[in-house]
């Protein structure tokens, strides 16, 4: 991954619950991107999200933003390796849309942002 202005792919949460599913998004990287220290979260999208979401081995802050560009994404913030900007598709997509944006998500081509999506 790399963090170009671009869709850095795409999540696809059960729930809306970020100290529940954070852990296992965080899970999902590549270790060599360094230790996930912080992600910011558009408020609309979790209106409940904790102040620290703990991982398997070290807390992570949680920044909410009420930027509307940020609404359907999640800022994955890495220290000095950089951050990382995925699509967040919402719980209760349906599967066939889920499918096609996720799909979408990680074409390399794909030019869009998350704010255009």
């Amino acid at each position: 991954m790399s963090a170009n202005g671009r869709l850095d792919g795409a999540w696809w949460p059960r729930c809306d619950a970020l100290e529940l599913e954070l852990p296992a998004l965080v899970g999902s990287f590549d270790p060599g991107i360094g230790t996930v220290t912080r992600v910011t979260v558009e408020t609309a999208a979790w209106p409940d999200a904790p102040q620290e979401v703990m991982a398997p081995s070290h807390a992570i802050e949680v920044v909410p933003t009420d930027s509307a560009a940020e609404a359907h994404a999640i800022t994955v913030d890495c220290g000095t390796v950089g951050s990382w900007e995925p699509l967040v598709i919402p719980p209760d997509e349906p599967a066939r849309v889920a499918g096609r944006l996720l799909t979408a998500a990680a074409d390399p081509t794909n030019p869009l942002s998350v704010p255009r999506h």
